[in-house]
């Protein structure tokens, strides 16, 4: 495969336990389907059960074409900006792979968990909802979706006692 930005031939590595492909030159990564969701689980597992997955939920990104190629099928990328994050990735609607640009993983890595703080603190009802009916419905595995779902009590828990050190306590003593 060639990289997208005409760098030449990308090599094959290991990025977070997933082999993707890499280019030396201009450092982009190229993900095939599911591997930038597999990637970023590694890279942090209490991102776990939040999802970045464009092709479920098109409502959150702004799509517009893009110049370089799919090394993968040769098709045009779409370019996609998601929600309010910053970051402009080049994904294959065919091949529903994607080119990531030098740093762009780490810029959804970061916007995940600024979302992810925010939503755990004000909406964490609807996304216990949510997980919770992932756990049945998917898109991942039942263990994967039931591990998602239990991470997100684990980090609501801590976060509650971090916040609110006095009820904690007075809920403490009341079990005792």
């Amino acid at each position: 495969m060639d990289c997208p930005n005409k760098h030449g031939e990308l090599k094959k590595i290991n990025f977070h336990n997933v082999e993707v492909d890499y280019c030396q030159e201009c450092l982009g990564i190229w993900f095939d389907k599911d591997e930038l969701r597999l990637a970023k689980d590694d890279k942090d597992k209490q991102l776990n059960w939040v999802d970045f997955d464009i092709w479920r939920d098109k409502s959150k990104f702004e799509f517009s074409h893009s110049q370089k190629q799919c090394p993968s099928c040769r098709t045009m990328f779409v370019e996609a900006k998601y929600d309010d994050s910053k970051v402009k990735i080049d994904f294959c609607k065919n091949c529903n792979g994607i080119w990531l640009d030098r740093g762009e993983f780490k810029q959804i890595i970061n916007y995940l968990k600024r979302k992810s703080d925010y939503e755990i603190l004000h909406k964490y009802t609807k996304n216990i909802i949510l997980e919770g009916w992932e756990v049945f419905s998917g898109p991942e595995k039942f263990r994967d979706e039931l591990e998602d779902f239990l991470m997100l009590l684990k980090i609501f828990n801590h976060k509650f006692v971090v916040q609110h050190p006095l009820l904690n306590a007075w809920i403490e003593a009341q079990q005792k």
